[in-house]
């Protein structure tokens, strides 16, 4: 079987390696051309663990190609796979301009039948208007080829993607045809031998599924960052609280982490045009605009305790950061909490330095040379009046305190992932603030 993958963003690139690793062959297209040159190197444009390794081996093996070209990816492909980019608009909506860009070039090069699936995060509704994009080219070629469509979101968690695609808990597809349905079974049945649920249902559920799952996760999330703030203010300890509820088997234990709010490519993104499609019918999502409305008050957090801490007079200080982006195990600084802070840091008269072990050189794409890239989280401690850790890096979670203790003005941490024992470093001699404790 060969496919065709049309965009070689995360989504699409993690999908075609994975694919060609269980032996289907593969086309991965993408208009950036300097992109493609890189990967047919083996170059990846992001950073995934294990991610560079396969997409290498699968290179040798020839069971991988890259092509700017969709009309030469796309020849003997019997499914071509939609992963282009969905960002938000100004209002919130999912941008479909690609999704559909994608559709009408498939409409105007296909010869014969083809499952056209949709893997990016679209709204429902998104799959009749790519069938429909299609039909109106043929109707314009005056042929009548036959094809389907489908969804098959993908549930990627970044720093673990490989992994979650080659193991996944469960994978999604909505088919609106038999065919449709016995195509998809053929694909994944590498993964369904070794045990992993294909759950196949509509169109419009499978779209609905990926935005549920996306804003129940952002919920927790929210939630726990609202009862942390509100812990504080009474005098508990969020992390006792956490354990107490998560103990409970209906609630669970997972995202249940209090800390400076989610960013990256999916909650934030994903959150918002559920609203939005809401909206669009009538409906407001009442939960999901307090789920949003805390998470943006939570990335100004530590910020706030900063310049409370110093009485209000910042101006002038350099703080340091233990991370950048918006998770451990990936570049991604998308909606990054760091963002924020350092825009507000920066317009308080703060100067920032920071180090990232993955994420700089995006740092530097993204905001350029505003704050000081440090070599490693020591230099970061360097005469700093203050210490942020922003992101919870391995290599970060057992630092030499006496070795900061000798580098650091005052002796001021603010953790936004609770990743210390707050009494071990108050004994130390350092001002600690977390997060509800």
């Amino acid at each position: 079987m060969k496919i065709t993958i049309v965009g070689t963003g995360y989504v699409g690139l993690v999908t075609g390696v994975c694919f060609a690793e269980v032996g289907i062959d593969v086309c991965c297209v993408d208009v950036d051309k300097e992109k493609i040159a890189k990967l047919k190197k083996g170059i990846s444009p992001i950073y995934e663990q294990g991610l560079e390794e396969m997409l290498l081996n699968n290179l040798e093996k020839k069971k991988i190609t890259f092509s700017d070209s969709l009309e030469e990816g796309m020849q003997g492909a019997e499914i071509i796979f939609s992963a282009v980019g969905t960002p938000p608009d100004e209002d919130g909506s999912a941008d479909l301009s690609y999704v559909l860009d994608v559709a009408h070039q498939v409409g105007r090069n296909m010869k014969d039948y083809v499952l056209v699936v949709t893997k990016s995060t679209v709204p429902v509704g998104t799959a009749e208007r790519v069938r429909k994009a299609i039909e109106e080219e043929l109707a314009i070629r005056g042929e009548n080829i036959d094809f389907d469509i489908a969804s098959n979101p993908e549930f990627l968690k970044e720093g673990s993607a490989i992994k979650d695609f080659m193991y996944p808990e469960r994978i999604v597809v909505g088919v609106s045809s038999f065919r449709a349905q016995e195509v998809m079974a053929r694909l994944y049945k590498p993964f369904t031998l070794n045990g992993h649920p294909v759950i196949f249902m509509d169109v419009p559920s499978a779209e609905m599924t990926k935005y549920a799952a996306n804003s129940m996760l952002a919920t927790r999330i929210s939630f726990m960052n609202d009862i942390a703030n509100l812990c504080e203010l009474v005098g508990a300890d969020v992390n006792a609280v956490r354990k107490g509820i998560g103990s409970d088997t209906r609630i669970g234990s997972k995202f249940l982490y209090p800390g400076i709010g989610y960013g990256g490519s999916c909650f934030p993104k994903d959150v918002k045009a559920l609203i939005k499609t809401a909206e669009n019918n009538n409906y407001k999502m009442g939960v999901l605009c307090a789920v949003e409305e805390v998470n943006e008050s939570q990335k100004s957090l530590m910020f706030n305790k900063f310049v409370s801490h110093f009485n209000g007079d910042v101006r002038g200080m350099t703080v340091g950061f233990w991370g950048l982006a918006f998770k451990p195990g990936t570049d991604d600084m998308r909606e990054a909490p760091s963002l924020v802070m350092i825009e507000k840091l920066r317009e308080a008269g703060v100067s920032v330095k920071a180090y990232d072990p993955v994420s700089m050189p995006e740092s530097k794409r993204r905001i350029g040379d505003v704050i000081t890239y440090c070599k490693d989280m020591y230099e970061v401690a360097e005469n700093v009046d203050a210490l942020f850790l922003i992101t919870e890096w391995t290599e970060f979670r057992f630092p030499d305190w006496e070795r900061v203790s000798s580098h650091i003005k005052n002796k001021v941490l603010f953790d936004g992932r609770n990743l210390y024992d707050k009494k071990e470093l108050e004994n130390d001699g350092f001002t600690y603030y977390g997060v509800g404790l």
